[in-house]
């Protein structure tokens, strides 16, 4: 896939990770992993997202999914990685992003219009060196469908060969036998304030994250996410600011 595949405005504007990254990492040492900082998702991954393999993160309205990427997105940028972010679902707001830490310069955001466009985006991305992709569908109807297992298989097999590791943040499983894990969020309780004659607003929300896949270990494991909201931002989106979990295991 070469870049002339882009269109002409976006090979304009179109950097590589290696135009993006100026500085090494830093002191931690992410050759194998990168850290999301969010404790429950790391724990299932053991340890976080691993570089040359499709991670599938899977979860409907109000389940935390969106807010665990822009989280992994801070966390990445922060400690210096570039990262790319298809936003298909068109939920990104980038004073959020900066609420949350992440390093603008160091992030790169594509709005296709379709699912065909987003899978092509993003193996562009991953061989152009991108150690962090994530594709984020949106909610159903997802424009363009689940696409063919032939693209998401050609997905997981480019993150392998350049050592990216792949986010696909979907509201439902899409990607097949191309994930190596994939991870599912549902929300278990929401706490609320205001009432009355003022609105109410989002405070907590609490989510129970299950390991559904995990090429060469047990899946099945589970653990609690929790997700505190300002309910005085300026922005109307919620973000994700606090998370801790318990952890359960077994076999299935």
């Amino acid at each position: 896939m070469a870049l002339a595949a882009l269109s002409q405005p976006l090979r304009e504007r179109f950097q590589t990770a290696r135009d993006l990254l100026e500085k090494p990492v830093g002191q931690e040492d992410w050759n194998h992993r990168i850290p999301t900082r969010v404790e429950a998702f790391d724990r299932l991954l053991v340890g976080g997202l691993a570089r040359g393999e499709l991670v599938e993160l899977i979860g409907y309205r109000s389940s935390g999914r969106f807010s665990l990427v822009l989280t992994a997105l801070a966390t990445a940028t922060c400690a210096g990685e570039p990262a790319a972010l298809i936003d298909l679902g068109d939920h990104f707001d980038p004073q959020q992003a900066l609420t949350l830490g992440t390093d603008l310069e160091r992030l790169l955001w594509l709005r296709p219009r379709n699912l065909k466009e987003a899978l092509r985006s993003t193996e562009i991305l991953i061989t152009g060196g991108f150690p962090l992709v994530v594709l984020d569908m949106g909610m159903p109807p997802v424009p363009g469908g689940r696409g063919a297992q032939s693209s998401w298989q050609r997905l997981g097999k480019a993150a392998r060969d350049h050592r990216s590791a792949l986010l696909v943040s979907a509201p439902y499983r899409s990607s097949g036998t191309a994930a190596t894990a994939v991870v599912e969020t549902k929300k278990i309780r929401a706490t609320w304030r205001g009432g009355g004659l003022s609105p109410r607003l989002l405070e907590c929300l609490s989510t129970r994250m299950t390991l559904c896949k995990a090429r060469g270990r047990a899946s099945g494991a589970t653990t609690e996410l929790h997700l505190q909201f300002d309910t005085g931002a300026i922005s109307k989106l919620p973000f994700f600011s606090s998370s801790s979990s318990s952890y359960s295991s077994s076999r299935g």
